[in-house]
């Protein structure tokens, strides 16, 4: 079923500049009241305005539901959100934040977790390493960067609790992550967690399968799209509306159906929330989501319009 949010009003109550490129923003509902509850590892979306919504991964407290905190860093060649938050989300701005998800929860039962962070991606282990370390699970964290400031955003931790845990990279110093050796040295069983850029994800996946950790085991979160951008063109037949629309190369089929001015629920337009989940009447689609897991993607009865595409050249949606 369609993920349903409730939005929230805030206001922006602190901003602190962790590294040249990452900011901390911290913000407290309009009304006074508290957050909901989140689990560790959730994510939320911040809707800037009508041009921005996007996903963050929450990184304060998951006891104290006063205020919500992000990490967020300035994408050069990103779609203008995090820019925007960089340059003029001041304290005291106004914007909404959703209520939390969690598509990269930590496994109830594991005789190990191995966290692999690459940059920014460290932040959804931050809350992560706070549940491990109050278990007493057995965890390690390898967090890879390209330079020494980014160092920072470690320092939200317990230095004296996760210390021992806690291995760095940072190549500005030549000192690199080598996964193949990591993954190899994993006992089977371990449940591995990565997040990072999509090259760091995908050397992790294909070490874990060199040295067969089952995919069940294999964890991973990008708040992007897998998508190449485009396609080959198809026809879309919204049976509700009995419109059939062509989606070009270039297109999703959430923008197209956008071109008539019909409006479709979509907080992200990654495949990251599930708002615009849409059952299959015909036809099978080309997966590029993450929010529906692997038997869902197998069974064609559902797909999110705002990434994934039509295998063939004709796909039957109930719009």
């Amino acid at each position: 079923m369609s993920e349903s949010y409730q939005m929230f009003p805030s206001v922006v109550s602190r901003v602190e500049q962790l590294t040249p490129l990452v900011k901390r923003f911290t913000f407290e509902r309009i009304d006074g009241q508290c957050y909901p509850e989140f689990t560790a590892g959730s994510h939320m979306f911040v809707k800037m305005n009508d041009d921005f919504s996007n996903a963050y991964s929450l990184v304060s407290d998951h006891k104290d539901f006063s205020t919500y905190q992000i990490c967020i860093q300035k994408e050069a060649n990103g779609k203008g959100g995090s820019a925007f938050m960089h340059d003029y989300c001041v304290e005291g701005f106004e914007l909404e934040v959703s209520s939390p998800n969690n598509l990269f929860k930590l496994s109830p039962s594991s005789n190990k977790h191995l966290l692999i962070a690459g940059g920014i991606g460290l932040t959804p282990f931050i809350t992560q390493m706070e549940e491990l370390a109050q278990h007493n699970a057995n965890y390690e964290l390898h967090y890879a960067c390209r330079s020494p400031e980014y160092l920072e955003l470690l320092n939200s931790l317990d230095k004296d609790v996760h210390s021992s845990c806690i291995h760095t990279y940072v190549s500005s110093d030549e000192i690199f992550l080598d996964l193949d050796k990591l993954i190899s040295e994993q006992p089977l069983g371990t449940h591995i967690y990565v997040c990072g850029p999509k090259p760091m994800i995908d050397a992790t996946i294909e070490a874990c399968n060199k040295y067969r950790h089952r995919d069940e085991y294999i964890h991973w979160e990008q708040f992007s799209s897998t998508a190449t951008g485009s396609g080959n063109s198809f026809k879309v037949i919204l049976a509700k509306s009995n419109l059939t629309i062509e989606v070009k190369q270039d297109q999703t089929i959430l923008q197209a159906i956008e071109s008539f001015n019909i409006d479709v629920e979509c907080l992200c337009r990654e495949g990251v929330c599930g708002t615009c989940e849409t059952v299959i009447i015909e036809g099978e689609a080309e997966h590029f989501d993450q929010y529906l897991d692997e038997d869902e993607k197998t069974a064609q009865k559902t797909m999110m319009i705002c990434v994934s595409r039509a295998k063939g050249k004709e796909i039957t949606l109930e719009l």
